[in-house]
């Protein structure tokens, strides 16, 4: 009885399994392995290597990943917050909103 159940869950289970390992493995026996000079030579964005690779990154890219990082987080915080906004208190409210003024805070300063 107790199999019988969940029968249907245990089939699917097994055919997503044979389905995933079938359409991940496929690629590798059908692709032809063919390598080059051109095909194994590092490339940065499409281009040759201009430099060694330890080299400083504009700063530019460290502030577009603290932009992101900020809204990320504001976002992740703030779904939950509005969902049960109806059930919250003056002290939540106002905690969250401190929250936002220092994330927005951050963003200003960046």
């Amino acid at each position: 009885m107790f199999l019988s159940n969940y029968s249907s869950v245990l089939f699917f289970l097994t055919f997503s399994v044979v389905l995933s390992v079938v359409i991940f493995s496929l690629p590798y026996v059908i692709a032809l392995k063919i390598n080059d000079k051109e095909k194994l030579s590092s490339y940065e964005c499409g281009f040759n290597p201009f430099k060694d690779s330890i080299s400083e990154f504009d700063i530019k890219f460290y502030l577009v990943a603290i932009l992101f990082l900020i809204f990320d987080l504001e976002i992740s915080f703030l779904f939950p917050f509005i969902l049960c906004l109806d059930m919250l208190n003056f002290f939540s409210v106002s905690t969250m909103f401190l929250f936002l003024l220092i994330l927005t805070m951050g963003f200003f300063y960046e």
